[in-house]
């Protein structure tokens, strides 16, 4: 069954068209990647469909919902949330606090939140827990400005974890972080997606993480997408090969 549904989505700045007549579905429990070059229109299509911006026209469905003009807090509260390539977190709170002040939003507490972390016992518990899951429990009681970058990707990504999305999008969740950290982030937040049964979509630039963590890979040029298919498919595609790597045969030569 498929989870989300766009249909004909587009939304051009100018002339530019930043998601252009993008047709796309997401079946419930795929690992999704979005790949393409600079300026190919992925993170504009996760920003339309999360509604940080408004599509110019086509439909969003999502579970058979039509969330075309629904807000951010309505399609969170649908079960859409997303990490940032840009780490969007509060820096002169701990990690802990982050993490709580995001299950309270859940829950549509607003006041006095952080006051009231420390005396909720489930609130202080689920925190935690997605800590934990997250592989920073250690870093409970650390502000998120003191956090090394990798760490600060891993919370980001547990903020938007502990909404309790169907569907998370992660927009870069291994960019500014070394070759080693990579692999401990994406491994943590694939064991935590799959586990959980979420649904994911992941804009990445790196393609050693795309073909190992991916089902489904669909490449975007120029607002569109351009191909879709399995790991093996992308590989062997030549004309993918040539927009993101410059060679024809550049995938194949990493077999």
């Amino acid at each position: 069954m498929n989870l989300l549904e766009t249909v004909h989505l587009k939304r051009y700045f100018g002339d530019t068209r930043a998601v252009d007549d993008v047709s796309l579905s997401v079946a419930e429990g795929e690992f999704v990647s979005l790949v393409g070059p600079n300026g190919a229109g992925k993170t504009s299509l996760v920003n339309v469909v999360s509604a940080y911006l408004k599509a110019d026209s086509g439909t969003i469905l999502f579970r058979g919902a039509d969330l075309t003009h629904a807000s951010v807090t309505d399609r969170v509260k649908a079960g859409i949330a997303r990490s940032f390539q840009i780490v969007n977190l509060f820096d002169d709170l701990s990690a802990f606090d982050n993490v709580a002040l995001a299950i309270f939003s859940r829950q549509g507490k607003t006041v006095n939140l952080m006051a009231l972390a420390h005396l909720d016992r489930d609130v202080t518990a689920e925190a935690d827990h997605v800590l934990a899951q997250f592989n920073l429990s250690a870093k409970r009681s650390e502000l998120a400005r003191d956090l090394a970058q990798g760490e600060r990707k891993l919370l980001d990504v547990a903020l938007a974890y502990a909404l309790r999305p169907k569907l998370l999008f992660l927009d870069e969740p291994t960019s500014g972080v070394s070759t080693r950290d990579k692999g401990q982030i994406m491994d943590t937040i694939a064991s935590v997606v799959r586990g959980e049964g979420i649904t994911a979509v992941i804009v990445e630039h790196d393609m050693d993480v795309v073909f190992k963590y991916s089902d489904r890979i669909v490449v975007m040029h120029q607002g569109a997408i351009l191909a879709q298919g399995t790991p093996d498919e992308i590989r062997k595609n030549e004309q993918v090969a040539m927009i993101l790597i410059g060679s024809a045969d550049a995938f194949a030569r990493k077999d």
